[in-house]
């Protein structure tokens, strides 16, 4: 496999195979970087563990997202997907708007909402 597929294939999220639904689905917790354009809700935890190996320290990732304004109980909206891999994504958290790795966005919980 080449590299730039093995790398697409890290970054694109796939539908959970216990239940076949996509991740990220309406109503449901998870992480931010399951979301796709136009999703919203609300975050619930916020984190340095993103699940991956980091060359960022986990308390240094937490510190910069509560910095940019990632905190419980704060709205937020995806308005923006990347081309490749669906990366970077641009979210609006309250009435700021910020740009980040989904990689990194995989270190905040949210829970989408329903319609």
């Amino acid at each position: 496999m080449s590299d730039a597929l093995s790398l697409a294939s890290e970054v694109i999220d796939l539908p959970d195979s216990a239940s076949g639904a996509p991740l990220g689905a309406r109503g449901a917790e998870g992480p931010l970087s399951t979301a796709r354009k136009g999703q919203r809700g609300v975050i619930v935890r916020v984190g340095g563990e993103t699940g991956r190996s980091e060359s960022i320290d986990p308390e240094e990732l937490e510190r910069r997202l509560l910095e940019m304004g990632f905190v419980e109980g704060a709205a937020f909206e995806v308005l923006h997907e990347g081309l490749f891999g669906r990366d970077p994504i641009a979210v609006r958290i309250d009435d700021m708007r910020v740009a980040l790795r989904r990689r990194e966005a995989a270190a905040v919980t949210v829970r989408f909402e329903e319609i």
